[in-house]
């Protein structure tokens, strides 16, 4: 489940200060069961996406089965901001569009703020969920994760219109190219009505183009 305006005429300053050094790469990937954000999606989920990135500015779109079965369609997002570094200290600022075909989900878009230093790591969304016939709703989604050696935990929820929470430990490494991973997440009852804890196993490969 990867922000801008008067931001951008500061990032396009950077852009054009800087060396060109433009890259495009592909992704594919499998999870035992996709969840977004301590919420369940679907279980046996394969994904793919594309990205494009030049001196910090980054845009892209990726896809992923969701739904149970047969499956309910895809979710497919797409996404565009600024990412860089002062230092020791890490940002990002972005926008992301979340779309689905099929019926099990409709759209969200949200501006996101990031920030880091050493372990740490905190990330702020602010969005729109259009919710069918419904009337929109309002959420900001918000984590703290703390990640050293491929190993990381993460606490994170949501507030206005959305609620609820959950906490995520994971480990995460490449093995000859390819990138596998594992993690326990465990959401309460406000976020998915009944509290869970589920373990879920990835594997992936990014590809230069």
């Amino acid at each position: 489940m990867r922000t801008i305006s008067s931001a951008m005429g500061g990032c396009l300053l950077l852009l054009i200060a800087g060396t060109t050094q433009a890259e495009w790469s592909a992704n594919i990937g499998f999870a035992s069961d996709y969840y977004f954000r301590g919420v369940f999606q679907g279980s046996s989920s394969a994904s793919g996406g594309v990205d494009f990135e030049e001196n910090g500015f980054y845009a892209g779109t990726w896809a992923a089965q969701v739904g149970e079965g047969n499956g309910n369609g895809l979710e497919v997002d797409a996404y565009f901001g600024y990412a860089g570094e002062i230092d020791d200290i890490s940002y990002s600022l972005g926008y992301t569009g979340y779309f689905y075909t099929g019926d099990f989900d409709d759209t969200y878009q949200e501006i996101s703020l990031g920030g880091g230093y050493g372990v740490l790591t905190l990330d702020l969304a602010v969005g729109q969920y259009e919710a069918f016939d419904a009337p929109t709703l309002d959420y900001v989604y918000y984590a703290v994760t703390l990640e050293k050696n491929g190993f990381y935990g993460r606490y994170a929820g949501f507030s206005r219109d959305f609620d609820g929470a959950y906490f995520e430990l994971g480990y995460g490494t490449s093995v000859a190219g390819i990138d596998v991973g594992i993690a326990v997440i465990s959401s309460n009852d406000d976020l998915v009505g009944q509290s869970e804890e589920s373990l879920v196993f990835t594997i992936g490969k990014t590809f230069d183009l």
